[in-house]
């Protein structure tokens, strides 16, 4: 009789495996790059039209993943972007990496997780390993994915094997990348997990394997919880700290001196991206489910997304300040990427704080050397010039998002008032200068 685990294991040894990514966004791009550097043929999948036809023009529409890369790829023939799905006939390995967002009621959205592994389903094959990387609430590989492949009368952890690894993607990171960060893998039973940890071995320095799916689904949790609900409590110090009259940054790097028992965390204008603002309400609806209320976490999520309406309510008090309205006031927004040196928009607080700015009546515009269109409700906006022209005529500038390289003493020169919400100039006692 044929052995089905060990015929999987020789061929991810040999690099004979084929690899199937499905979702070539932020975590299956580089994910899928990374696979074809270590000598594995990949086969991309993505319904979206627009980035295959981009993928095979030798385009990355991603920050992190140079266009070099992605012609090398599919140049060699190691890489074969697609929108069918009927390539999954021939692949080893099959790794889901779709998007998980939040539906309007703030509840789980699985429905691409769910699609795709009824595509699997319609083509799943003896000795396949399928793999879930997309956040979502623990229970989702074992009691959804599971079942519904099994429909197929093959058996997990007997015919084909199955597994939950959290993606730990950090974009714009230039120290920590798919192959030197740890890797958490967690099957269904503890064959699957050792073919998974198998397949991620070959392209990361240390796997890490977990007893359960449900364990590894938890890890990604936590992870982003704690980073939630740390930045939550950081900027509810910052309210603090403005009303007392304290320097915010002052009190975080004194406290950071003490070499036990202290996590330096930053305040800022809210969270942005597909985990932090949205991961923790995966778990708090799960508990929900449970009859348990994760007041913590719903608690964290109440203060960060609250920010952006804060950070409105300080740029009016600086205006008032340098005897201006709000109303007519001509602001700049410095950076609309959630975060620094990407062009990722999704989840960004900058959106909000536009929009909140526009129904007061100020006059917005923008500026991110990532992003050159932006569209806030019905609105579309367009990235400035940036240079010492197209600056002085503003009544004031927002740093919301910095990015490394911006010259951010154009904006002094050119004699503008700055509301730095992330403390980037760190320069004390400049009355042109008002900190969160």
């Amino acid at each position: 009789m044929e052995n089905v685990k060990e015929k999987i294991l020789s061929k991810i040894e040999e690099k004979e495996a084929i690899v199937s990514i499905i979702g070539l966004g932020y975590v299956g791009l580089p994910l899928a790059l990374e696979f074809v550097k270590n000598g594995f043929f990949v086969i991309g999948i993505d319904i979206d039209q627009q980035k295959i036809e981009s993928l095979n023009q030798g385009r990355s529409y991603i920050t992190d993943v140079k266009d070099d890369e992605i012609r090398h790829a599919v140049s060699s023939k190691k890489l074969h972007p697609t929108t069918d799905y009927e390539n999954l006939k021939k692949v080893d390995a099959i790794i889901i990496t779709v998007p998980t967002p939040l539906s309007k009621t703030r509840d789980p959205d699985i429905s691409y997780v769910m699609s795709a592994t009824e595509e699997i389903k319609k083509r799943l094959k003896k000795g396949q390993v399928i793999i879930l990387e997309s956040t979502t609430f623990p229970g989702t590989t074992e009691e959804l994915i599971k079942p519904s492949l099994e429909e197929t009368g093959l058996k997990a952890g007997k015919d084909f094997f199955l597994a939950f690894s959290p993606e730990r993607i950090n974009p714009g990171d230039t120290s920590f990348g798919i192959k030197n960060t740890p890797k958490v893998v967690g099957g269904t039973d503890p064959d699957s997990t050792e073919v998974a940890s198998s397949l991620y071995g070959q392209i990361v320095e240390k796997v890490v394997p977990v007893s359960s799916a449900k364990v590894a689904e938890m890890v990604k949790l936590l992870e982003n919880t704690f980073r939630s609900v740390n930045i939550a409590l950081v900027n509810e110090i910052a309210i603090a700290c403005n009303i007392l009259g304290i320097n915010t940054w002052e009190v975080i790097e004194a406290a950071g001196t003490k070499p036990f028992g202290f996590m330096k965390f930053y305040p800022g204008p809210g969270i942005g991206g597909h985990c932090i603002p949205i991961d923790p309400h995966y778990l708090a609806w799960k508990l929900k489910t449970l009859n348990y209320s994760a007041r913590f976490i719903e608690l964290a999520s109440e203060i960060n997304t609250f920010m952006p309406r804060y950070v409105v309510s300080r740029i009016q008090d600086v205006l008032n300040s340098l005897m201006k309205t709000i109303k007519g006031s001509k602001i700049l927004i410095m950076g609309v990427a959630y975060k620094r040196d990407i062009n990722d928009v999704r989840e960004s607080p900058a959106i909000d704080i536009i929009e909140l700015l526009e129904t007061k009546g100020a006059l917005v515009s923008y500026y991110d050397p990532y992003v050159t269109k932006l569209r806030v409700g019905e609105k579309e906006y367009r990235s400035i010039d940036y240079n010492y022209d197209s600056v002085k005529g503003y009544d004031l500038v927002v740093i919301v998002t910095d990015h490394t390289n911006v010259d951010y003493n154009i904006v002094l020169d050119a004699n503008v008032p700055i509301f730095d919400t992330r403390n980037v100039m760190k320069i004390k006692n400049n009355p042109k200068i008002f900190l969160l």
